[in-house]
């Protein structure tokens, strides 16, 4: 016979004695089970100093080696990622509305244009300020980036809710999840190396370039193509879109780039500075 508490926690008979052996909420005896260590028994839910300073760097004045440095700092930080109620299951029993069981749930937010975000934080005072009531489970950052790929985010949204909250964008949620490095767009020598071979397939580029896109550190990547003189508007727009079409269908590419922009002129950087 089992009688729970409510909490998920209740006692059981043990076999010929009238002892109350404790068990979970689904009636199993804790007694010789093995927990293995989590990594974070220590952890007192203060934030990373590194990442709380890189966090507000970046809020206060986003920048491109600001984002590195906050890169690095979380790269290596222990996250909180929360989890909450979700609704009560109910049912009826003797003509009367009885509740079931909540279950926890991690929480993930949606923007109206549809995207998803997964919200984290770096400490349990950023958390309460969000959601007091929220469950704290921490984990590494590559564990973070890699469930929220899994829940279909497109986002990390670092200590929501913040003076210093920041959004990590698809590409530095990739590379967390990946466990390597992350380059602004314009300073990751794969993207340059990717644009640069779809651009060479159009015997009409002269020359590529890119640079950090407009506003500074947006995660846009701005592509500036020389282009053969006296190429007609369409012209131009179709071969734009083929490169575009080209490093979209690269999944490393995709992955590294999370938006481009094109900027287009029709003569050699010689020619223009004459």
């Amino acid at each position: 016979m089992t009688a729970d508490d409510g909490h998920g926690h209740g006692d059981t008979r043990a076999h010929g004695h009238g002892e109350a052996v404790p068990v979970d909420s689904s009636g199993m005896p804790w007694a010789h089970r093995q927990l293995s260590p989590s990594g974070f028994e220590d952890d007192d839910g203060a934030a990373d100093p590194l990442v709380r300073e890189a966090a507000i760097a970046v809020a206060a004045e986003p920048s491109s080696a600001g984002e590195l440095a906050l890169m690095a700092a979380v790269a290596t930080a222990r996250w909180l990622v929360p989890m909450v109620a979700t609704g009560v299951d109910t049912e009826v029993a003797d003509g009367r509305r009885v509740d079931g069981h909540a279950e926890m749930a991690y929480v993930s937010l949606t923007a109206p244009d549809g995207q998803r975000a997964l919200p984290v934080f770096s400490g349990l005072d950023a958390l309460a300020i969000w959601d007091p009531a929220a469950r704290p489970v921490p984990v590494t950052a590559d564990r973070a980036a890699q469930a929220a790929v899994s829940e279909g985010c497109d986002t990390l949204l670092l200590d929501l809710g913040s003076p210093h909250a920041v959004a990590l964008r698809p590409s530095m949620v990739w590379a967390l999840a990946m466990a390597r490095e992350w380059f602004p767009a314009h300073d990751d020598p794969t993207v340059r190396a990717g644009v640069t071979a779809a651009a060479a397939l159009e015997p009409d580029v002269e020359a590529v370039d890119i640079s950090d896109g407009t506003p500074v550190a947006s995660g846009i990547l701005r592509i500036a193509l020389t282009l053969r003189p006296g190429l007609a508007a369409s012209d131009v727009s179709a071969l734009a879109t083929r490169i575009g079409e080209r490093i979209a269908s690269d999944g490393e590419l995709r992955a590294r780039i999370d938006g481009i922009a094109f900027a287009v002129r029709a003569e050699s950087p010689a020619a223009a500075s004459d």
